[in-house]
């Protein structure tokens, strides 16, 4: 057994598609599971997140991290990753992703230098590192930034 099997026992959860308030015989009528009166027993109980007045803790918290909403989503592989190509092939967004090389196509693909290739390819993507570059070019390929 794993903390990615666990789940729980057959029978124990109960689904919120559930008829409350129908009578006694439905097994949850009467209160209706909110037991007797208090606030949270009425219609109109408060909101989650309330707290009977004081400055609820989302709002005391100081808000963190920045998102830039410019940013560029450049996926990255590696230059070993393009041996799975052929002698000859072109290389770019479409094929890699019908190879499965890359799961989406973000904003650009970027080839970055680690590992080595021993294929001559035309790789046409957005950017290359220095050394991606230079390897492609050394076994005789065209790295072409489109």
């Amino acid at each position: 057994m794993e903390l990615s099997n666990l789940r729980p026992a057959e029978g124990s959860q109960h689904s919120d598609n559930f008829r409350r308030g129908r009578g006694h015989g439905s097994g949850n009528g009467k209160t209706a599971g909110k037991g007797h009166k208090g606030q949270k027993a009425r219609s109109g109980a408060p909101r989650p997140g309330f707290e009977g007045g004081q400055m609820p803790i989302y709002r005391r918290l100081p808000k963190r991290g920045f998102k830039n909403r410019n940013a560029k989503e450049i996926i990255s592989i590696n230059v070993s990753m393009l041996e799975k190509f052929e002698n000859g092939e072109t290389v770019d967004v479409k094929t890699l992703l019908e190879k499965g090389i890359i799961s989406k196509a973000g904003d650009g693909v970027k080839i970055l230098g680690n590992g080595e290739l021993t294929k001559k390819l035309n790789v046409k993507v957005a950017a290359y590192s220095a050394s991606a570059k230079e390897k492609i070019e050394a076994v005789g390929g065209t790295a072409e930034v489109i």
